[in-house]
């Protein structure tokens, strides 16, 4: 009808009228839970401007490392608008992952694999999608309308989004927290046409707590609320396609993919919850897997033990460079034949990681036997400089 407010006119769902866009959030909200999100709000483009700034001054500075993904047409991030002129309200969702146990003391077990909670279920990507592709045909089958669903694959600044929608607020880490649900929530995105009401944003609740900051194993927080990235163990093992820096290696302990230092090291956690969602609990093999298993691993046997898993996306040679990394740190030299044996691994980025790890567990009269013959049999540059960085 001509002269209404467009996303108005249009509100035909059986039991609204059509100005009540108070009552279609409100079902919107019980929709989603009854899908299984664990919270819901609603925001507006032009609501992240300081947010937006500070991922400018972060790309300036060159804290994304490798990630140039994220410094491709940075102005499609800071506004939702620069990604989809017609938005006219951003849907922000979570699903609370919460662990069962304390995500820090597998740190302890040297000989043990250390995986980011969020890894340790299945893909939540897959997940999360599915929910806010259903939740997207509920809505515009309720009121026509134009919607696009984002969870973690497009130019969507997710955490400043969900901090104007009332989720949480990004932390000193710059990682989203929940008063709720502590630092365990994976967030998903819904553009839609519709002007609906919005949420008032969250306030910050971290006063002058660092717990966050010094928990750090590597210092990658050169300021509250900004992140090196290439300081970051999560980059490290997992965005870093090669070797991994020697001043970080030590750092890095038994974590072979991502980090929960800072999110685990929050107090809000007290109010956490452990998550309900079966499929993205941690599988029982993945809690604290031996360090030794994870190295006999082929191509195959990696792709069958992380299937549905986010750890399937870097690849057997960035995983195992990882397990050799956490090898050299555990002080069992034990395991120091599976660095051996790896180091005639058709990689070079395995081979040059096994070098490490079997220095830091071998005696010198022991290494230096190896290298005569390893080292001048070696083609690749970067394994070759291993060895010499390790006399």
């Amino acid at each position: 009808m001509a002269g209404r407010r467009a996303g108005v006119a249009d509100l035909r769902g059986p039991g609204f009228l059509s100005s009540d866009l108070t009552e279609l959030k409100a079902a919107l909200e019980r929709e989603a839970r009854a899908l299984g999100f664990d919270c819901v709000g609603v925001t507006a483009p032009g609501t992240i401007e300081t947010a937006g700034q500070r991922f400018l001054e972060f790309i300036a500075s060159g804290g994304h490392g490798d990630m140039d993904w994220l410094a491709a047409q940075p102005e499609r991030r800071v506004d939702p608008r620069g990604l989809w002129a017609d938005v006219r309200s951003v849907i922000m969702l979570g699903v609370n992952y919460g662990p069962d146990s304390d995500p820090l003391a597998i740190l302890t077990q040297r000989t043990r694999a250390a995986i980011s909670v969020y890894a340790q279920g299945d893909d939540y990507h897959d997940l999360i999608k599915k929910r806010l592709k259903a939740l997207a045909r509920w809505l515009v089958a309720t009121v026509p309308s134009d919607v696009k669903v984002f969870v973690d694959t497009a130019a969507v600044m997710e955490k400043p989004l969900a901090q104007t929608a009332h989720l949480g607020w990004q932390g000193k880490h710059t990682n989203l927290v929940s008063r709720e649900f502590g630092s365990w929530l994976f967030l998903g995105a819904i553009y839609t046409t519709l002007a609906l009401p919005r949420d008032d944003a969250e306030i910050d609740h971290c006063g002058s707590c660092r717990a966050c900051l010094d928990i750090c194993p590597t210092a990658a927080f050169p300021a509250p609320y900004k992140l090196d990235a290439r300081r970051c163990i999560s980059y490290l093992t997992i965005e870093n396609k090669g070797p991994i820096p020697h001043e970080f290696r030590k750092a890095i302990g038994n974590r072979i993919y991502g980090c929960d230092d800072c999110l685990a090291a929050c107090p809000w956690n007290k109010f956490a919850q452990e998550g309900r969602e079966a499929k993205l609990a941690a599988r029982d093999e993945l809690r604290a897997p031996s360090l030794a298993e994870l190295a006999r691993l082929d191509d195959a046997a990696f792709r069958t033990l992380f299937t549905k898993s986010p750890v399937k996306r870097i690849g057997r040679d960035r995983f195992l460079r990882n397990v050799l990394i956490a090898i050299g740190n555990s002080g069992d030299v034990a395991l120091a034949k599976e660095a051996r044996r790896l180091l005639d691994d058709g990689s070079a980025l395995v081979r040059g990681a096994a070098v490490w790890a079997f220095g830091q567990l071998v005696s010198r009269e022991e290494f230096e036997a190896m290298k005569l013959t390893a080292a001048n049999n070696e083609h690749d540059d970067s394994v070759r400089e291993e060895w010499r960085a390790a006399s």
